[in-house]
């Protein structure tokens, strides 16, 4: 998926793109890439994509592993496009090693201008801070100040599955929660 923002693209005259090559055989074909290597790309494809001129002041962005690539697009263009509104960004993978552009979210969080929640749902060191198993309605309640937050979900199929009827069950309208599957 594409991670970079538009303003990123337009600034840098690339596309930043997030892969995860699995052990048993998906993707490795990447690995044969090298910088400079030429790749076809077609999109940008579907409606999953953050709005222009939003009027919602809230934003809340719920990203499981490499789910993150979509939505670090939308938090940087929100962040680089001075959108004004509060935005929360609760991020889960399988361990704190799989997190990928962590150090950056990080940063935000630490400059005040991104409210980070993560979760890991395997295994975790003893100095593991954030929260541990599946995303629950007690780690969703507290990130959603409005019931006219504007929802982006993007992660594993039962997360997609689980997280939009929670935020349903919170009070949020159907119609601002936009989910995006693999």
């Amino acid at each position: 998926s594409i991670a970079s923002s538009p303003e990123e693209t337009a600034r840098y005259r690339y596309l930043e793109f997030l892969l995860k090559i699995e052990n048993d055989g998906w993707g490795r074909h990447i690995r044969r890439l090298r910088r400079g290597s030429r790749v076809a790309v077609e999109g940008p494809i579907g409606n999953f994509i953050f709005p222009g001129n939003p009027v919602e002041k809230q934003f809340l962005f719920v990203a499981g592993g490499t789910g993150i690539a979509p939505l670090r697009s939308m938090v940087c263009h929100a962040l680089q496009a001075d959108v004004s509104g509060r935005l929360h960004l609760l991020y889960s993978a399988r361990t704190p090693a799989d997190f990928a552009y962590l150090p950056e979210m990080r940063r935000y969080a630490r400059d005040g201008r991104l409210a980070l929640a993560l979760n890991a749902t395997r295994e975790v060191p003893k100095q593991w801070r954030g929260r541990r198993g599946r995303i629950t309605r007690d780690q969703l309640a507290p990130l959603v100040e409005d019931p006219a937050t504007l929802c982006f979900v993007c992660g594993p199929a039962p997360m997609v599955d689980d997280v939009p009827r929670t935020l349903i069950e919170i009070g949020i309208d159907p119609k601002r929660i936009r989910i995006e599957e693999w």
